[in-house]
């Protein structure tokens, strides 16, 4: 089993800054387009889960998503961006995260599914586009472009949530398994 210690620290560290950087380019293709923000999970899938899962294979003890979600807090602290919406969905997936490893005994499985979990941790921010539409167009109206908020509405009906979560755990599945491939990882 790997567990902490002063190697893994610096590593950890390394996949922190990682897992940062690729969340912020996430949130950033998200203003690119507003169909790039209505698919924000897939694009969280592509760029983070190879990154989660290879923390979480060298990381087989307690703390690791959670290093992961505080970073990402540490982001909407630096941005000034910090909300309930933001910081309470952050702390579920990290703890939830660390339980299902726990639970899992650190195995593959348990990581697979803490990975998944740990790319939804911006699901606050983007969540709101289904689950509060109007404070998402009031603010797309005040921060984006003339017509972002209005092709935002065209581009996120009810049934996209659905169909772009699918989408996304099942990206995050493939890119872990061929994260695993290409690393050899222990599955």
């Amino acid at each position: 089993m790997k567990k902490w210690n002063g190697k893994n620290v610096l590593w950890m560290l390394l996949y922190l800054v990682l897992y940062m950087v690729g969340t912020v380019i996430t949130c950033v293709l998200g203003s690119v387009h507003p169909i790039m923000f209505v698919c924000y999970q897939i694009t969280a899938g592509i760029l983070l889960s190879g990154v989660v899962i290879t923390a979480f294979d060298r990381i087989k003890a307690p703390g690791a998503a959670a290093c992961l979600a505080l970073g990402i807090v540490l982001v909407f602290i630096i941005i000034n961006d910090v909300s309930v919406w933001h910081i309470v969905p952050l702390i579920v997936i990290g703890i939830v995260a660390e339980i299902i490893r726990l639970v899992a005994k650190y195995n593959w499985t348990g990581d697979v599914i803490s990975t998944i979990i740990m790319t939804f941790s911006t699901f606050g921010f983007y969540g709101q586009i289904w689950l509060n539409r109007d404070f998402t167009y009031s603010e797309s109206i005040e921060e984006m472009p003339a017509g972002y908020a209005d092709t935002l509405m065209k581009c996120s009906p009810a049934w996209a949530l659905p169909v772009v979560l699918i989408i996304g755990i099942m990206v995050s599945v493939l890119i872990s398994s061929l994260t695993a491939k290409i690393f050899k990882l222990e599955k």
